[in-house]
């Protein structure tokens, strides 16, 4: 294989890894990727040889610890890169906007711009929540199978944090089927209450991989038309998923 020919695979190794749940047997790795599985071994020994990928005892592999630097600097990046997209949110809503992930089975928030408001939403970037109870937390889990949902929420659980919180697996899964149906995710105030948030997903091809969001008192939120508002935050989301490469 060339240079790149070779780097190009490894990356479709890592995608199939990625795709999985972050860990795949050597024929899953092949099925995703159509590579013969003498490449995939070479691949996969210098993967694990530079901690990008580990091998557990059952012979499944998983991606490494070493993308954990990379996805620190690139998780800075991006939300530095959605500060103009965000702005575009405030000046669209006049509410808060923040851009989020799923990482692991939490919700990170990476970026925010505020509104300018005196009253205003604040939610601390780099804070972890739990993902039944937020706008972006359902636009994430939504792009997920049913199963993959049913495993987050039961490592996490579905702890009650208002009167308006979803607290059973039938009643998200609902919800969810809504909100792939609509194409966007609403939190009515079921975070925190007189509180509502808004949220649309961030796409990498069919994947959502980031969700953006507007959030401010119920009755501001309210008061707008939620299908217009819903149908602006897309195409800022498309144009930012340009601005990435997606």
């Amino acid at each position: 294989m060339s240079g790149v020919q070779s780097v190009d695979r490894a990356l479709d190794v890592l995608e199939a890894l990625a795709e999985r749940g972050g860990e795949a047997t050597l024929s899953e790795i092949a099925a995703g990727t159509g590579l013969p599985y003498g490449t995939i071994h070479r691949l996969l020994r210098a993967l694990v040889d530079r901690g990008y990928v580990r091998q557990d005892e059952g012979r499944r592999y998983a991606l490494g610890g070493a993308l954990l630097r990379l996805s620190g600097v690139a998780e800075r990046m991006v939300g530095t890169w959605a500060q103009p997209y965000l702005a575009k949110l405030v000046e669209l809503s006049g509410e808060t906007a923040n851009l989020a992930v799923l990482e692991g089975d939490f919700v990170v928030y990476v970026a925010q711009v505020p509104s300018p408001r005196r009253l205003r939403m604040f939610a601390e970037v780099g804070r972890r929540v739990l993902p039944h109870s937020t706008a972006v937390g359902k636009v994430l889990m939504a792009a997920r199978p049913d199963t993959e949902v049913a495993s987050i929420v039961e490592r996490t659980g579905m702890p009650r944090r208002t009167a308006n919180t979803i607290t059973d697996l039938p009643g998200m899964l609902a919800e969810l089927e809504r909100v792939r149906g609509r194409g966007y995710a609403t939190d009515l105030g079921e975070e925190e209450l007189g509180v509502h948030c808004l949220a649309v997903g961030v796409r990498d091809g069919s994947r959502v991989v980031a969700a953006m969001s507007v959030s401010g008192p119920a009755e501001r939120i309210d008061a707008l038309d939620r299908e217009e508002l819903a149908g602006g935050m897309r195409e800022i989301a498309e144009a930012f998923r340009a601005e990435l490469g997606f």
